[in-house]
């Protein structure tokens, strides 16, 4: 499956809460979560932009990625699926 091209960053926070994370603060256009679901604490910078570009969405994906350890593939599926 490819990466939504129209997805929004506070459409892609709700979606992350899946995995644990939680909003821990918002600067500006910026929303910062937070998530312990491996044990130890991963933090995540979104923007809250409308629609995020696919280049920023798959930054994204690839450090989720690589926190939960699973392919970039499977969260894409498991996410957007």
């Amino acid at each position: 499956m490819k990466l939504p091209s129209d997805m929004g960053g506070e459409e892609l926070v709700t979606l992350l809460g899946r995995y644990g994370y939680q909003v821990t603060r918002q600067t500006g256009s910026h929303i910062r979560l937070t998530s312990t679901y491996k044990g130890t604490e991963h933090h995540l910078t979104v923007p809250r932009h409308k629609p995020l570009r696919v280049g920023t969405l798959s930054g994204i994906v690839n450090e989720i990625a690589a926190y939960l350890e699973v392919k970039k593939q499977i969260l894409v599926d498991n996410l957007f699926g």
